[in-house]
């Protein structure tokens, strides 16, 4: 009970108390609420952060988790893209399991079997049928990472599975029903890769139904206190090495260094520390590859970027006597993208 009242009582005591006891409900109501949103919060794998652009992608995953909608994740390496996928796959409610594959890393030769199965005596080696991984993740969520680096013909084949929900077996004519949901990824901008002719437009639509971008580590630097106690406090259990102290000059120095390998460049230098005990080693080539990672200084007052990238091209190819392929490589452009930026800033 929240209050009681004496007999005889007045009314206005009676509605005090009334009063009284829906404050406290709605008390009561409000810590459950919060109590679910540090649950679910929680259950964001290791998404840690405090920053605006971090808290609008936590609130859109949770808002897209149910859907069956397929996702197309981007953000420089070491973001962080798979652990959105797997929170988006944790959150949905999916029974079955959450399966990720870096399509960079399958021997192009395999890919097809390794992503959509083959049959025994499909191609040389195979002595037995192999499910694929669209079959293993039936029920649940299949995580293709750097999904650009599917050749074309996988992604013909991975177009007809999201339009008909159906995989094929190498070496077999047998339709397989699936209830699979697609998390795509890729640190390349697919949109691009569309206009230079290396990504299947159709398809790129397809994946892109709800976009998800994870920020870069420079672009949320108030993170970065937060991040390092975590990764402290991990690598610490896992070695079961006493507390390792950051001291605040260090502090401020890892607050200022660009980070151009995101969350996962901080976790692994803060797992070294913990291991040797070093601040010294932690920051000494800080500086050093802040400058070798970009010769590049922004002016103060800033630029207008495409009249930047319009002196670049000229001056290629003025350099260049006008040879479109010779410009192309004094840019370190594939001839493709450098004839679209042409296109695009009409210097053709």
């Amino acid at each position: 009970a929240d209050d009681y009242l004496t007999k005889p009582f007045k009314r206005q005591e009676l509605l005090l108390a009334i009063s009284k006891g829906l404050s406290a409900w709605r008390l009561r109501q409000q810590n459950q609420q919060l109590t679910e949103q540090l649950s679910e919060q929680q259950q964001l794998v290791e998404l840690i952060g405090h920053a605006p652009c971090m808290q609008q992608l936590f609130q859109r995953i949770n808002r897209i988790s149910a859907s069956h909608a397929t996702v197309l994740i981007s953000g420089e390496s070491g973001t962080g893209k798979e652990l959105a996928a797997r929170a988006l796959h944790q959150l949905s409610g999916r029974k079955g399991p959450f399966i990720a594959i870096n399509c960079g890393a399958i021997p192009e030769q395999l890919a097809e079997a390794e992503l959509f199965g083959a049959e025994k005596g499909a191609y040389t080696g195979a002595h037995q049928s192999k499910a694929g991984k669209f079959e293993a993740a039936n029920g649940g969520t299949l995580f293709l990472d750097e999904v650009a680096e599917l050749p074309a013909a996988l992604q013909a084949k991975l177009l007809r599975l999201l339009q008909e929900g159906k995989v094929t077996r190498l070496g077999s004519h047998q339709e397989i029903s699936l209830d699979v949901r697609l998390i795509a990824a890729s640190h390349q901008d697919l949109a691009q890769a569309v206009q230079e002719g290396r990504f299947r437009e159709d398809l790129f639509y397809r994946l892109n139904v709800v976009p998800l971008h994870m920020p870069a580590l420079r672009e949320r630097r108030e993170d970065i206190p937060r991040l390092i106690q975590h990764f402290l406090q991990k690598s610490q259990q896992r070695y079961q090495l006493p507390a390792a102290e950051l001291s605040k000059a260090a502090l401020r120095q890892l607050m200022d260094y660009p980070w151009p390998g995101n969350v996962r460049e901080l976790a692994n230098r803060i797992e070294r520390f913990v291991l040797l005990a070093d601040e010294r080693e932690l920051l000494a080539d800080l500086n050093t590859a802040a400058t070798v990672s970009s010769g590049f200084v922004l002016p103060a007052e800033g630029l207008n970027w495409q009249q930047h990238e319009r002196d670049c091209l000229l001056q290629a190819l003025s350099r260049s006597n006008g040879n479109r392929a010779q410009a192309a490589k004094l840019l370190q452009l594939p001839y493709k993208a450098f004839l679209y930026r042409l296109e695009k800033y009409q210097l053709g």
